[in-house]
């Protein structure tokens, strides 16, 4: 009987207790080279108006066509030609250390102008680093800042 009047005030105590929440990152650790996420990454850039591109030895991003609204904004507000449209742009690099793999993971629009160049626009937030942390973590990293 005494145990059950126990049971409110532990679990009080455990919920107030802080929780081992990784951090929010866009980076991670891996003790190996991730070929799943990497795999995982290239299968999920094949569907329409999606291209998987080899940026770089150690680089991979998946360019991706924006929903008309999201378009429309970015042509208006970043000064785009219409002719070549804004895509969002995921890109994932892997750096070897003493650790083993290092992953990074940036996100960005990427807005043709009339005259040939382009402007890159990043996307950040603490939400984006939640889902890339526990995307991480899924195929075996470690969120790090």
């Amino acid at each position: 009987m005494e145990i059950l009047r126990l049971l409110p005030v532990l679990a009080i105590t455990v919920s107030c207790a802080p929780q081992d929440v990784p951090p929010a990152s866009s980076s991670a650790q891996f003790d190996e080279f991730p070929k799943l996420l990497f795999s995982s990454f290239e299968t999920d850039c094949a569907g329409p108006g999606e291209d998987y591109v080899k940026a770089g030895q150690n680089s991979v991003e998946c360019h991706e066509l924006l929903s008309p609204q999201t378009t429309a904004f970015l042509i208006l507000n970043y000064d785009g030609y219409t002719q070549d449209l804004p895509r969002t742009v995921t890109r994932l690099s892997s750096t070897k250390n003493n650790l083993g793999y290092r992953v990074d993971a940036n996100l960005f629009f990427l807005i043709p102008q009339k005259n040939g160049s382009t402007v890159k626009v990043p996307v950040e937030g603490n939400a984006l680093d939640r889902d890339l942390s526990d995307i991480y973590i899924g195929y075996g990293g470690t969120p790090v800042q």
